[in-house]
């Protein structure tokens, strides 16, 4: 199967937030389209993120990642949160994770990143054996979050 990744333009948004909401219902969230459409535009729109689509070879949007610039004070250094990765469930265990994940550790070197950091639920150990078998590394000395709301 041959799958291609490619950054972002203004015209694959439509059909990434297909996927994006597809993601959010994943995580337990209403199916919402237009509330989508509008979240990822807005990223877009204000230089706020980098999504990476994959594609199949009849041009069917299959996956997309989404990450988020962040900073390292104490490296000095640009660091990438990766927000979001969503691969169609009739297209897992393909590589198409692999790929977009690949496509995103080019993405922070040529950014000069030091790094990028995700988080995912404890329950999917499915994507943390991924994560892991491309090098990610599991942090429980330094995260915590406040929840403000």
């Amino acid at each position: 199967m041959n799958i291609i990744v490619k950054r972002a333009k203004l015209a694959d948004l439509n059909e990434i937030a297909l996927l994006f909401d597809a993601y959010r219902v994943f995580y337990k969230q209403q199916s919402d389209v237009e509330i989508a459409l509008k979240f990822i535009k807005e990223r877009f729109n204000n230089s706020e993120s980098v999504i990476f689509y994959a594609k199949n070879e009849n041009g069917k949007y299959v996956g997309f990642t989404q990450l988020y610039p962040s900073f390292s004070s104490v490296s000095v250094q640009r660091t990438w949160v990766l927000n979001d990765l969503f691969v169609l469930a009739e297209m897992r265990s393909l590589g198409v994770g692999k790929k977009l994940l690949n496509k995103a550790k080019e993405f922070a070197l040529e950014t000069k990143a030091k790094g990028i950091a995700l988080e995912t639920a404890a329950s999917n150990t499915k994507a943390q054996k991924l994560y892991e078998s491309i090098g990610y590394t599991r942090d429980s000395e330094f995260s915590y979050f406040l929840n403000v709301n």
